[in-house]
This record gives structure tokens, C-alpha cells and sequence, in this order.
């Protein structure tokens, strides 16, 4: 009797729910309305499907409990029941699938006045081509794809050197225009989603799929990829920014053409090599997984890596110079980096495009410039330590500003008191700091799982590593208050 009452108040708790939240859809795209329409329909037909399953199993509990000599009656088929079960599933079944073919044909089918939008989906990145003053886009095709042409236009075809190349995840689209956006990846599969707009649609390699809306108010939209295309895939975001007329076309006269880049590509200047170097990272995608301004990421950060020393997942050390880093884009898996996960496929380029991407990653910085300008780290044992940390890959799994990781924080961590798996409490203190380090699994902080590898620094990069911790104490924080995870 007691599963029945419950089951009757799931019933009751979710049909409120439904028609007290608070929640509403907004009406930022055209077809926002008819997707919204569809979405409420398979809604409604599910939930009375659910309603009446679940109001079904409870009045058999109620009423087929089990009495003392009462047996079941015994009835292996009937086909009355079978007969009704089967038409009124297919009818739900027709009910649901019919609006959203409907929907699904003016979703294809655009207006003849459409702007058109190129959306191209790369491993973890996106890149789109608006037509320019001849309002036709120009062909394009992978094999075109190389430094000076991302996008692979075809650079014979006279309708496409107008047209506006945006190399960046943040678009902008005019307020109350009808666009159509063509997909195309150069890669893997991908999924151009907009999820307040409802707009949402596979990018299959070797094909160009394509929808159409209306942008119906200003505002900013994140693009998200709805298709897991590899271990970056979490990264793979962008922006949609709708705004008025006159305000997009002012911004599109300032973004180059396939022509400008071609000529800029072709120009020697101080900084083409530099310049190649950071079109072949977009272009291969290891802006994923490679910050360049010092943040934490899938793979070591390029700022202030060329002439670092780096320590090897198998103990060693070794000095960030031209040759390990063509090694490492050549053969990455021959000396993996402590702290990273081996994920980096190897890649065949050139001596000229090793070059390029070398003089990149030299021109963010060196070890001797300091990270984030702390000019004589080498004296210093907090800047350092902090070098060594994001070297090593600490800061991807430790926070130091008290946000949640993977490990417990390192804003007030020296000098606080530490729970542990066991129940135990012990205070966080330089030999405890160490031994974390070295032997990771030995004392385990509750809340979180023992992953943390073996890390085996020299006395002084632990000394150094353990300044930089000690530097983001604070007296005030205690450990034991807020969610912890592995040992540091």
C-alpha cells in the first residue's frame, strides 16, 4: 500500500511542478515558437503515457496485493489487450513524430532573402565566412586547407575573394535577419548548438548540412558542439553576439578578407613566421589544448615555456629547445611531461611549419622572461614554485583561489587542518605538504579519489613548490570546513 501512495504522489509532485515552475522559454530566434510547440507536444503525449503507467501500477498494487488464499488468475496471452496496446502506441508514436517532421521541413528550408552563414567545426574550435559585397560565397574544399587558408576556400574561384573570414569562436549576426548557416567540418564529427536560440544540427565530415532562423533580439548566445568529438570537446564553446543592423555591418567591414589574407599571408614582414606559426595552431587545433596566456589546460601552457626545464613523467628533466619541442609535436608520446595526460596525436608537418610553430611558442615567452612577469624566478622560490606548478600540471587539478577541483584547493591549505579518509585529522604542515607530494596515496583527504600520480621533483623544486603553497595561506581559511579532494 505504501509504494502505491508514493507512486500516486510522483504523480501528483510532477504534473505541479510542471505547471508551477517558474521557468519560461525565451523568444530570442523566429522558429523559436513552432520548436517550442513540438518540444510541449512530445511533453504532453509523454506524460500522459507516464501518468497513466504509473496510476496503472498502483491500482495493481492496491488491488492484486497479496491475500491469504487468493491466487492469481492465470492468462498467458490476449490478444483484445495486445490489439489496443499496439494502436494506441503507434498512435502516441505517429502524434509525436508528425509535428517534428513538420517542424523539421521549414527548419530546411530558409527564406530566398536569407543572409548566409559558414559555420566550419574544427577539433576544438569553430571559424565562420560570411559572403562579401557579391552576396555568393565562394567554393571550398578541405584540400585547399593549409597555414595561409584555414578555411580552404578555393582561391581560383572569383565569388569567394570577398568573402569575410572570421578565425575566432565569437560571431555576430544582424538583429531581425533571416540567416541561413551552413555546416561543414574539417575533421570529425561535430554539432553546431545554440541553446537558447533552439537551434541545433550535426556537422558530418564531407558534407554541408544547413538550418535557418531569425535572430528576434539582441543579446549574447553561447555555441556549444552537441557531439563528442575528443578529449578537448568540453572546450569546444563559442558566442553568437545579435545586434542591430548598422552595428554588425560596422563590424564586418573591419574583419579581412580571403583576398587580405591571402596578400598578408604572402607579404614578408618582421612577424610572418610568428604569424604562420599561430594560423598552423588554429589550424590543427592546438589552441585546445595549449593556453597561451598562462591558463590551466589539457596540455602544458606555451607562456613562458621555450628554455624552461620540464620534468618527465618517468623522473627526468629536460630543457624546452627547438629540438624537443619539434619532438614533441612530431612523437609526442616519447617524453610525456609530469602531470599530463598522454592524449596529443602526432602530427606530420614540415620543416618550415616546425619552424613556425617553434617561433610562436618563443614568441610568448621564455624562462629567463619569467611567467606573468616574475623576472627572477630562479631566485625567487614562490615565483618558482608557482612556474613549476603550472609545469608540472598542479594547477589543473588545485585551484588557488578557493574554487572547487579535482584536489582541494590550495588557498588556505598551509597551516589549516586536514580531514582524511580515515576519519583522522592532521595539520597541513611542510612535512605533511611533502609527503603528498612523493607518496600521494599515503594520507588521502576525505571527499575525493586517490589519483594524483607520483611526482618526484628534486629538494629544491619541493622546497620551491611548497613556498608557492605556503604563499596562499591564509589564517582565517580552515581546510576542514570546505570540500577537500586528494592529497596535493
Amino acid at each position: 500500500m505504501a509504494i502505491a501512495i508514493i507512486l500516486i504522489l510522483i504523480v501528483i509532485a510532477s504534473v505541479l511542478f510542471h505547471l508551477l515552475a517558474p521557468w519560461h522559454a525565451a523568444p530570442p530566434a523566429s522558429n523559436w515558437g513552432s520548436i517550442d510547440t513540438t518540444m510541449f507536444i512530445t511533453l504532453v503525449i509523454s506524460g500522459i503515457f507516464f501518468v497513466a503507467i504509473t496510476v496503472f501500477m498502483a491500482v495493481a498494487i492496491m488491488r492484486f496485493r497479496h491475500r491469504e488464499g487468493v491466487r492469481a488468475h492465470y492468462q498467458p496471452e490476449s490478444k483484445k489487450l495486445e490489439l489496443w496496446l499496439i494502436v494506441i502506441t503507434s498512435i502516441g508514436i505517429a502524434a509525436m513524430l508528425a509535428p517534428g517532421l513538420v517542424v523539421y521541413n521549414d527548419f530546411i528550408r530558409p527564406p530566398k532573402e536569407a543572409y548566409e552563414l559558414e559555420v566550419i567545426a574544427q577539433q576544438w574550435q569553430w571559424a565562420y565566412r560570411f559572403p562579401g559585397q557579391d552576396g555568393k560565397l565562394g567554393k571550398s574544399d578541405i584540400k585547399f586547407v593549409d597555414a595561409a587558408n584555414p578555411l580552404g576556400v578555393d582561391p581560383k574561384d572569383p565569388a569567394g575573394q570577398d568573402d569575410v573570414l572570421i578565425i575566432s569562436s565569437e560571431v555576430r549576426l544582424p538583429l531581425n535577419r533571416p540567416v541561413k548557416v551552413l555546416l561543414r567540418s574539417k575533421d570529425v564529427l561535430h554539432d553546431f548548438y545554440i541553446p537558447q536560440i533552439r537551434s541545433k544540427m550535426d556537422i558530418v565530415p564531407g558534407m554541408v548540412s544547413y538550418f535557418w532562423f531569425t535572430p528576434t533580439k539582441t543579446g549574447k548566445y553561447e555555441v556549444l558542439c552537441a557531439e563528442f568529438c575528443g578529449v578537448g570537446h568540453y572546450n569546444m564553446r563559442g558566442q553568437v553576439i545579435v545586434e542591430e543592423q548598422g552595428a554588425f555591418d560596422q563590424w564586418l567591414s573591419t574583419q579581412p578578407t580571403f583576398a587580405q589574407t591571402l596578400a598578408s599571408a604572402a607579404k614578408p614582414s618582421r612577424d610572418s613566421l610568428v604569424e604562420k606559426g599561430r594560423q598552423l595552431a588554429e589550424k590543427y587545433g592546438c589552441v585546445a589544448c595549449h593556453s597561451q596566456d598562462g591558463g590551466s589546460s589539457l596540455g602544458p601552457g606555451w607562456k613562458g615555456l621555450y628554455g624552461r626545464t620540464e620534468q618527465l613523467s618517468d623522473g627526468s628533466h629536460v630543457q624546452v629547445d627547438e629540438a624537443y619541442v619539434k619532438e614533441s609535436i612530431l612523437k609526442p608520446q616519447a617524453r610525456l611531461v609530469q602531470g599530463y595526460p598522454p592524449v596529443m596525436v602526432a602530427y606530420t608537418l614540415s620543416d618550415d611549419e616546425l619552424g613556425a610553430l617553434v617561433a610562436l611558442i618563443r614568441s610568448l615567452g621564455t624562462a629567463q622572461q619569467g611567467n606573468e612577469g616574475s623576472a627572477g624566478a630562479g631566485e625567487d622560490p614562490v615565483a618558482q614554485g608557482q612556474q613549476l606548478a603550472q609545469s608540472l600540471g598542479c594547477l589543473v587539478c588545485h585551484s588557488v583561489d578557493g574554487k572547487q577541483g579535482v584536489g582541494p584547493t590550495w588557498q588556505g591549505l598551509y597551516g589549516s587542518t586536514v580531514t582524511l579518509a580515515d576519519g583522522t585529522s592532521i595539520k597541513a604542515d611542510e612535512s605533511y605538504l611533502r609527503e603528498s607530494v612523493l607518496e600521494p596515496g599515503a594520507k588521502i583527504v576525505k571527499g575525493f579519489a586517490a589519483v594524483m600520480p607520483v611526482f618526484k621533483p628534486s629538494d629544491k623544486e619541493l622546497a620551491a613548490l611548497i613556498a608557492f603553497i605556503k604563499s596562499k595561506a591564509n589564517a582565517d581559511t580552515d581546510a576542514s570546513k570546505a570540500p577537500t579532494g586528494k592529497s596535493p
